[in-house]
Parts: C-alpha cells; sequence; structure tokens
C-alpha cells in the first residue's frame, strides 16, 4: 500500500510538475525540423513566473524540491551552464528522490537568466 501511494504521488508530481503546451503533430516525413525555443525579453524572476517552478520550489523554503537559497549555496557562476542544462533537460538524484521535470520550451539564453536569478539569492 505505501509503494502504492509513493509510486502515485510520484507519478502526480510529475505531472503537476511539468507545463505542457498545445502542440500538433504532423505527420508528413518531411515536416519542417524543430526550431529552437524562442529566448523572451523576460527577466529569471519573470520566466519563472510563467512556468511552473513555484509548484516544486520557493525562494527560502524547501518543498518539493530545494529552495532557491538553498541551490545558490551549493552553486556559483562557474555551475551557470550545468544549472540551465538540468532546467531544459531535467535531473534527479542531487536533491533527493523525485526528479525535476525537463522544461525542453526553454532557450538556453532563458535558462541562463533563471539560474542567475536564483543564484541572486545567496544569503
Amino acid at each position: 500500500m505505501k509503494n502504492l501511494f509513493l509510486a502515485g504521488t510520484l507519478g502526480l508530481l510529475i505531472v503537476s510538475c511539468s507545463k505542457k503546451e498545445n502542440t500538433t503533430e504532423v505527420a508528413s516525413s518531411d515536416a519542417a525540423p524543430v526550431s529552437a525555443p524562442a529566448q523572451s525579453n523576460l527577466s529569471g524572476d519573470q520566466i519563472m513566473e510563467t512556468l511552473d517552478c513555484s509548484g516544486c520550489h520557493s525562494v527560502n523554503e524547501r518543498m518539493i524540491g530545494p529552495s532557491y537559497q538553498e541551490i545558490a549555496a551549493k552553486y556559483s557562476d562557474k555551475d551557470i551552464e550545468l544549472l540551465a542544462s538540468k532546467i531544459i533537460e531535467g535531473g534527479s538524484g542531487v536533491w533527493g528522490g523525485v526528479p525535476m521535470a525537463a522544461h525542453p520550451q526553454v532557450s538556453k539564453e532563458d535558462a541562463k537568466k533563471m539560474v542567475e536569478y536564483i543564484l541572486s539569492q545567496k544569503k
């Protein structure tokens, strides 16, 4: 029963921690290649507000995932590329067993803005 509960909870978290966008599938084999995500003119914290980040993270309190302050304490500016990739590709194992959902709709530049905002939360 406990395993069933954990599996259900994990499934719910994965679904609730990923923002789905409406897309249409193209059945043709000569479809145009998928383009890279568009960069926004928003700041890092504004980008995060448009996504599902607040469902798992907050500035100063651990929720499902670590707080931004915890992340900022663990990482530095030399980790911006690594963390931006984790935002886009998702990740697991660093902060516990709950995986972070991938956000492939976020451009590398926007992910870097998000990381810069997170790192600015150092105490």
